[in-house]
């Protein structure tokens, strides 16, 4: 299958829990492209402002700071991984801490811009094509990707969702967290949660994971067959 389809970027947005993770992850594996979770890196950000003592709640101080933790991301989607100034942080950004904060860190115009550029450079150094995910990348990161992709569900699969994955945690509770943060994201000034409006839009409620990878795998495959076709008429 890798073997169809050349250089090309997808560009995978939405809230959390309509499995934006697994299937961007497994679509760039199944099509050999690289992948990069942007809110990893958000999430990481984050992680150190907790870390270092900044607090995530005073916008100034985050916007400070912003520049100085280093954020490395791996692009293998066999092995995402993702290092803060040297060390693997993979595991701690996942805390349920990290979490309720890093909307508020991610909020910050400053931070924001940053990680986008970030972004940008990952993308663009990715010879072989990639697929990125996250809230703002159709709208903001890379409003010219060849495929933006928007996936939806509805707030109580999604909840339950994201119980099955942090065991042990109230479903009732984790839905309440879910729009919350879906609240803040999306009315967020810089770069808000956002379809946009040349994206697909999925509706992954009813969908088991595997029909969601083979949903996306084909809209890459379709627009890819599209864009070559195109290509090929031009150079007549």
């Amino acid at each position: 299958m890798s073997d169809t389809v050349e250089s090309v970027i997808v560009a995978i947005d939405g809230p959390s829990g309509t499995g934006k993770s697994s299937t961007s992850k497994a679509v760039a594996a199944a099509l050999g492209l690289n992948y990069l979770d942007t809110g990893a890196q958000y999430r990481a950000i984050t992680w150190w402002m907790i870390s270092n003592g900044v607090d995530v709640h005073d916008s100034a101080a985050v916007a400070t700071a912003a520049a100085k933790p280093v954020i490395v991301s791996g692009t293998d989607p066999a092995a995402p991984a993702i290092t803060v100034d040297g060390q693997d942080a993979s595991g701690p950004i996942r805390t349920q801490e990290v979490t309720s904060k890093v909307s508020a860190v991610s909020a910050v115009p400053e931070v924001r811009t940053l990680i986008t550029e970030l972004q940008r450079s990952i993308a663009a150094a990715a010879e072989k094509g990639i697929v990125v995910e996250g809230r703002d990348i159709g709208t903001t990161v890379l409003p010219d990707a060849d495929l933006k992709i928007f996936l939806t569900a509805s707030p109580e699969a999604r909840a339950a969702r994201r119980s099955g994955e942090l065991k042990g945690v109230d479903v009732a509770a984790t839905r309440e967290a879910l729009v919350k943060r879906d609240a803040a994201d999306s009315s967020r000034k810089t770069s808000p949660l956002a379809k946009a409006d040349d994206a697909v839009e999925v509706d992954t409620t009813d969908l088991t994971l595997q029909q969601v990878i083979e949903c996306v795998v084909t809209l890459v495959e379709e627009r890819r067959s599209t864009t070559d076709d195109t290509e090929k008429r031009a150079a007549r």
